[in-house]
């Protein structure tokens, strides 16, 4: 069996799993899961797959209206905060990589948020839809959430970047490679007792086109794209991208 094992596995393990909860707007989890809902024609009871779940809060919040989630990370401390925070709702946590997960049962919509998808290349991803689609009802929905397609990196791409996350410090210092198209980056995080930590992470670059392509091999068509939960038509220049695709093969 070829190796699931990824360069992006520990990314959000250590600092940076605080570092991510701080980065979330206000408010933006609820519209997101609006967008979910609406976009995947989902309801109460709908069966719904979140992949790379992180620590869970499109899974709860989806959850806490009804739908029965089943919520996939690799990390175990991410599965074990879902698990201590979901209670009674109809939420399912599976400790599993991506590349590597056993789905059961059949979903009517699946998310992948958060730029997760692009932590794999075309080659890594292929099986991963594939996956996914073969478990997705005829007219489910599959809705990924991306700031690194090729429409949106060509443009923001900086070699060396810097900014605050509250109180510490965020350093990025990335490089651009090709063939694969990707990002490879050292994220940075100094604390305001001047401890730090260097997480090195990958991300793959597609175009829209290579996107679409992507999911056709795996029965999926590209539905919309939009810049915003509210439904902003995609544009070059906007900076991140949710993509709604429909599975079209039984």
């Amino acid at each position: 069996m070829p190796s699931t094992a990824n360069i992006n596995d520990r990314f959000f393990s250590g600092i940076y799993q605080e570092v991510w909860k701080k980065m979330i707007p206000e408010g933006l989890t609820e519209a997101e899961v609006d967008f979910i809902m609406e976009e995947g024609g989902l309801a109460e009871g709908s069966r719904v797959l979140d992949l790379m779940c992180g620590y869970g809060r499109h899974s709860l919040e989806l959850a806490r209206r009804g739908a029965r989630v089943t919520a996939i990370d690799n990390l175990p401390e991410y599965i074990e905060e879902i698990d201590q925070r979901k209670g009674s709702l109809p939420l399912e946590a599976i400790c599993a990589s991506a590349a590597g997960m056993q789905l059961e049962g059949r979903y009517q919509g699946a998310i992948c948020m958060g730029n997760s998808f692009n932590f794999f290349s075309a080659a890594e991803a292929a099986p991963i839809l594939q996956n996914i689609a073969g478990h997705l009802d005829t007219g489910g929905t599959l809705i990924i959430n991306t700031w690194t397609l090729a429409e949106i990196s060509l443009r923001y791409f900086k070699e060396k970047d810097w900014f605050y996350v509250g109180d510490m410090k965020y350093l990025v210092d990335s490089q651009y490679h090709f063939d694969p198209s990707r990002i490879e980056a050292d994220h940075i995080i100094v604390t305001p007792e001047g401890r730090s930590e260097t997480i090195r992470g990958v991300d793959y670059i597609f175009s829209i086109s290579e996107m679409s392509a992507l999911l056709r091999q795996a029965g999926l068509e590209m539905k919309a794209i939009y810049a915003t939960p509210r439904k902003k038509p995609f544009r070059f220049g906007d900076t991140r991208a949710y993509i709604v695709s429909v599975k079209t093969l039984s």
